[in-house]
């Protein structure tokens, strides 16, 4: 009988307990305060999505007027080349042809 406890300590253990308890219990609420809920979650998730959608669509756009800019670039350098040296060299050939064949 001297080995088992007194009706004192198994109160005294109990209140430990409860106490030990009430902290578990704490830190979990603790966490939990923490935490988002799935509804949040849910709605956050779809925003950021959405976001991400606009912004492929954002740069996409980007994209396709960089094309399009390019190919005016492009177009604009055929124009003068097709406008300025095809004349140019219109009117060169036929006065070298001219010098070169007057002197044979």
């Amino acid at each position: 009988m001297a080995d088992e406890p007194s009706l004192g300590e198994l109160g005294r253990l109990i209140q430990l307990m409860r106490g030990d308890i009430r902290d578990d219990m704490a830190q979990i609420n603790a966490r939990l305060d923490r935490m988002v809920s799935t509804d949040v979650y849910t709605v956050e998730r779809a925003a950021l999505e959405r976001d991400i959608a606009d912004l492929k669509k954002d740069v996409e756009g980007v994209q396709a007027q960089r094309t399009a800019d390019a190919d005016r670039v492009t177009q604009t350098r055929r124009w003068l080349f097709a406008s300025v040296v095809i004349p140019v060299l219109g009117l060169i050939i036929p006065i070298v042809a001219l010098l070169l064949g007057g002197k044979g």
